[in-house]
Order: C-alpha cells, then sequence, then structure tokens
C-alpha cells in the first residue's frame, strides 16, 4: 500500500507539472520509468530471461519483440491504471507511432523509384494485415490467445509469399490490388459481424462501424479513377486526405475500447 502511494504521489505530481511536452509523457512518467527498470531487472536476465525466451511466441521472436519491449508493455499498461484510477488523461506513451506506411507513401510520392514504389504498395498491405489481426485478437484473441498467435503467424507468412511474388516473380498491379481488396472486405465483413453482436453491450462500437464502411467507399478512389480536379488532385490524393478523419475517428474507437477492457479487468481483479 505505501509502495501504491508512492507511486500516486509520483504520477500526480508529473502530471501537475508545468512547462511544455517534449517527446511521450507516459514514457517519463516515474511511476512508468520504475517499474520498467524493476521489470528488466527481474527478467531479462538469466534464468527469468530464459523462462521469457520459452514462452515467447514464434511470431513475436521472428519479428524482434524483446524483453524489453514485454516490459515496456506492461509497465505502460501499469502507467494507464493508475492514471484511470485516478481520473487523469491517459498520456501517450511511445510516440513513435507505425508511421511505416505513411512515411514511404510521402518518399514514394516526393520520388517515384521502383524501391519507393515497392515499399509504398508493401507498408500499405502490411497496414491492411494489421488490421486483420488487430480484429483477430479483439474478436477471438482475448479468449483463445493460441488461435491468434496462430493467425499472426499465417499473415506474416502470407504477407512473406505476397512481397516475395511481387518481387521476385512479377510486379503484378492487377494481383495486387485484388489481394488488397480481398483482404479490405475480410477485414469489414469481421468488424461489422462483431460490430452487430456487441451494438448493445459497447455504445461506441458505432465508430468502428463508421469507420470500417468509410475505408471500403473511399476505396472507390483507388478503383474508379477520376481526372485531377484543378489538374491536382487526383483520387489517390483524394484518397490520402480522406482517410485523415478516419483514422482520428479509429483511434477514438480504440481509446474507448482499451478503456473499458481496462476497467473490465479491474473488475475481475477487485472480485478475486
Amino acid at each position: 500500500m505505501a509502495a501504491k502511494g508512492a507511486a500516486l504521489l509520483l504520477l500526480l505530481g508529473a502530471a501537475a507539472a508545468p512547462g511544455p511536452v517534449r517527446g511521450s509523457q507516459g514514457d517519463r512518467e516515474p511511476v512508468y520509468r520504475d517499474c520498467l527498470a524493476q521489470c528488466e531487472r527481474r527478467n531479462c536476465s538469466g534464468a527469468g530471461l530464459r523462462h521469457f525466451r520459452s514462452r515467447q511466441p514464434l511470431y513475436m521472436s521472428l519479428t524482434g519483440w524483446t524483453c524489453r519491449d514485454d516490459c515496456k508493455y506492461e509497465c505502460m499498461w501499469l502507467t494507464v491504471g493508475l492514471y484511470v484510477q485516478e481520473g487523469y488523461r491517459v498520456p501517450q506513451f511511445h510516440g513513435k507511432v507505425s508511421l511505416n506506411a505513411w512515411f514511404w507513401s510521402t518518399v514514394f510520392h516526393t520520388r517515384d523509384t521502383d524501391v519507393t514504389e515497392k515499399m509504398d504498395y508493401f507498408c500499405a498491405s502490411t497496414v491492411i494485415l494489421h488490421s486483420i489481426y488487430l480484429c483477430c485478437v479483439r474478436t477471438l484473441g482475448l479468449k483463445r490467445p493460441a488461435f491468434a498467435n496462430a493467425f499472426g503467424g499465417f499473415l506474416i507468412l502470407f504477407l512473406a509469399c505476397h512481397v516475395s511474388y511481387l518481387t521476385l516473380v512479377r510486379f503484378d498491379y492487377g494481383y495486387n490490388m485484388a489481394a488488397n481488396v480481398a483482404i479490405g472486405l475480410l477485414n469489414l465483413f469481421w468488424w461489422l459481424g462483431w460490430c452487430v453482436r456487441n451494438q448493445q453491450r459497447l455504445p461506441y462500437v458505432w465508430k468502428c462501424v463508421v469507420v470500417v464502411l468509410l475505408l471500403q467507399g473511399l476505396a472507390l478512389l483507388e478503383l474508379l479513377d477520376f481526372p485531377p480536379l484543378f489538374w491536382i488532385f487526383d483520387a489517390h490524393a483524394i484518397w490520402h486526405i480522406s482517410t485523415i478523419p478516419v483514422n482520428v475517428l479509429f483511434y477514438s474507437f480504440l481509446r474507448d475500447d482499451s478503456l473499458y477492457l481496462l476497467k473490465a479487468n479491474s473488475d475481475i481483479l477487485k472480485i478475486d
């Protein structure tokens, strides 16, 4: 209890501190930093590290997920829980949000070369597959983590085959478009099915419904091209601009859903 009280004092002191914010506030919280240091000492060396590696799923090992990454993830949620408990606004953690696809899209549209074009296409496919994986984890993985792990491994294998074919065999625009459309439709119906089943229990799922429908509707801009408006804004450019508010709404859904799951888990712990 004393340790928890001290942690809350550190947390509240940091939350009330004035001055401009630089980087991610959550990363600099004393509670988070202390948790990370303790977790690394306990789990990331010697027997603790061997235990972590023996339990680590293959797909996480292949993607470079380390013991330190695992500690950062666990401590992030610990700090978030304290913020929510005290009624404070949840800070951002690990400010290097996955902007890889947007980065390569910007590079490609700045300098169109064979390499930048492929990186733009491959990263876009990665984003779509990640959305399907996120859908799987949220709808099935919380109760069936083994299935989510296996599905994640399958998606990585599919992406590797997809990229290998387009790189080593033939860069087929038609196949690439068809593959992304098929994955996008699977993503659409999967999310919609889950939203329909949970609309009474989770009132915020309307945000997810709007997002997936808008994204599929906006995808028509990629399929049905037209001359640029004012000879500047072509269909692809309008698609990029239009997806910005959609991502803001999707983030709002993820935030609401994360807070719901955090509260649900806290209630279970209190019962235990």
